[in-house]
């Protein structure tokens, strides 16, 4: 099964290193019409506002929101916010507003105050604790009724989901942890 990962900007490297060791066929798309080519999409972390003007200047935005009909999505930190709607107005960047949340860019922090913790992920009737990493992560301020909360840090959620997409405020790729994009794509039944 081939997986798209947004290689207009950010970091798409770890992702693909995680979909291979599923034995996923990992794509680095540059060009919208590679869309057609995958069964899945992550939109890595990076920098939301550059990763915003990219996706309209590449022609992305109307295909991206196409894709997400039919096809699961993994937005992590900045492709959370991009995935998402931001709480307060940001003429900078355009999101694709494809799950119901709002977001707080950078709200844990700058960078010096990037941190490690151990998180437990609730999914279906299962439950794991995993290391997640926060740098310059947004905050999730409101959920729509339609998105599960996966996981929380200080009461907060961090990671979630709705229908076929999952966002996550942190950086599952830097710890080596696969649980993710196992339930966006190896266990999606559409993928």
């Amino acid at each position: 099964m081939k997986i798209g990962l947004l290689a207009l900007q950010g970091d798409y490297e770890k992702h693909r290193q995680l979909l291979c060791q599923l034995d996923l066929e990992p794509v680095l798309l540059r060009y919208p019409e590679q869309l057609n080519d995958v069964s899945g999409l992550i939109i890595p972390g990076g920098e939301s506002t550059t990763m915003s003007k990219l996706i309209d200047a590449s022609g992305f935005r109307q295909p991206l929101l196409d894709f997400a009909q039919h096809s699961p999505i993994l937005g992590t930190c900045a492709g959370l916010i991009i995935l998402g709607k931001l709480l307060h107005d940001d003429s900078h960047i355009n999101t694709l507003n494809i799950m119901d949340v709002s977001v707080t860019r950078n709200a844990y922090g700058r960078q010096l105050d990037s941190f490690v913790t151990n998180l437990p992920v609730n999914f279906g009737k299962g439950q794991e604790m995993i290391s997640a990493t926060f740098i310059r992560a947004p905050r999730i301020n409101t959920i729509g009724p339609n998105v599960e909360v996966l996981a929380r840090y200080n009461h907060e959620p961090v990671a979630v989901r709705q229908g076929l997409h999952i966002g996550l405020t942190f950086h599952p790729e830097l710890d080596g942890v696969t649980l993710f994009h196992q339930l966006a794509f190896a266990s999606n039944s559409n993928a």
